[in-house]
């Protein structure tokens, strides 16, 4: 029975959270927000620099690599850079357009053109490097 009740209390929470983001408007350039097929594709015409962030809320490697993302994206040179988060768990029909097999994914895009993926990178160095392709 609280098994059941968590399963509930945890499907809630997470409707409200996505309500609330949905409602909290577009987001800001570095700030990371769900991938929607729409504003990918204006980000992509407008010659944006673009990072998908492929990730899991289980996934170690993935919430290592957030706040380093977080930290680039605050960066001057980084200001425009669009960073869309695809959940690895719900959305198995865009990995496979993306090609991608495993969470902890990231793919760089320089407008349309994709310029780079790294897979369970941790080093922010490295990540640095891939997020400076878009550029």
């Amino acid at each position: 029975m609280n098994t059941r009740r968590t399963v509930v209390a945890l499907a809630c929470s997470a409707v409200l959270s996505a309500i609330a983001a949905a409602s909290a408007g577009p987001a800001a350039a570095g700030e990371a927000v769900p991938f929607s097929e729409s504003a990918f594709e204006a980000a992509q015409k407008s010659g944006k620099p673009i990072l998908i962030e492929v990730s899991a809320p289980w996934c170690p490697i993935c919430k290592t690599q957030k706040p380093i993302l977080a930290k680039l994206a605050e960066q001057p040179r980084f200001k425009e850079l669009q960073i869309f988060d695809v959940d690895f768990d719900s959305q198995k029909q865009l990995l496979r357009r993306l090609d991608v097999r495993m969470q902890s994914t990231l793919i760089a895009y320089k407008g349309e053109a994709e310029v780079g993926r790294s897979v369970g990178e941790t080093q922010p160095e490295w990540i640095e490097g891939l997020v400076e392709k878009t550029l």
